[in-house]
């Protein structure tokens, strides 16, 4: 690559992390930010995963630091997140996942209108009213589809994530955005597992770019602990609507 390309493809990545610690959705940049700077398409899913998953872990690490929520009873989250994006990945590297796009264009306004509807979205954490058994099956039917998507087809993972936790689980806002970096980097080392084993990613180019993905995350991380609702809240609108621009865009091309 030209030092042009990657200077563009950095700024583009760490734009990418601050976007993606606080709504998800940064693939929507990094994706078409890999092809612009000449990486070849087999590889650009799994180089994005190397950059993002060693930048969803500087987020993850710091709003848990600040959450300080519990890890251990949200390990079959995890597990659930990681099997179910492994096999996503595993099938996208035999399957055009091309196909996807016409589902989530119908499923993105039922999204939004889900995060628009109630101005109150995601301000309190309903979840304390739940038994454990309860917000265990609530969170595994977030964990396990969302956890799919991700390895097979990615964009905007971590915005299903955190919406699904805080309308499903009964999360709010802030809370959800946190669980939702870990099982983000939960799913996203599973995949990216699958795709070093499948030879579809250039470390060359992947881990500057997760140095930067790293500084994106942290950035955009601190942001959403101090803002909470008020800043994740049009984010993730911001990336819903993106997204579906995006997808309008290439089925009509």
């Amino acid at each position: 690559m030209r030092p042009a390309a990657l200077a563009a493809l950095g700024s583009g990545v760490f734009l990418a992390g601050i976007v993606d610690s606080l709504a998800g959705g940064g693939g929507l940049i990094t994706l078409p930010a890999y092809l612009a700077a000449g990486l070849p398409p087999a590889l650009v899913l799994g180089t994005n995963k190397l950059a993002s998953s060693i930048g969803t872990s500087a987020a993850t690490w710091r709003y848990h630091r600040s959450l300080k929520f519990p890890l251990k009873s949200f390990l079959p989250l995890l597990g659930a997140a990681a099997a179910a994006s492994w096999l996503g990945a595993r099938l996208a590297t035999a399957v055009d996942p091309g196909y996807i796009r016409p589902l989530l264009l119908l499923a993105l306004p039922v999204v939004s209108w889900l995060l628009w509807s109630r101005r109150d979205f995601g301000a309190a954490d309903e979840s304390r009213r739940m038994n454990s058994a309860r917000r265990l099956r609530r969170g595994l039917l977030v964990a396990a589809p969302v956890g799919a998507y991700d390895g097979f087809f990615g964009p905007g993972a971590g915005t299903f994530y955190a919406l699904g936790l805080a309308r499903v689980a009964g999360l709010d806002l802030l809370g959800a955005t946190g669980r939702a970096k870990a099982l983000n980097l939960a799913s996203n080392l599973a995949a990216l597992a699958a795709f070093v084993a499948a030879r579809r990613v250039d470390w060359a180019v992947g881990l500057p770019m997760a140095a930067l993905s790293v500084a994106g995350n942290w950035t955009g991380a601190r942001l959403g602990v101090r803002r909470g609702a008020r800043i994740i809240r049009p984010a993730a609108a911001l990336v819903c609507a993106a997204l579906f621009g995006k997808l309008l865009l290439d089925i009509l091309r």
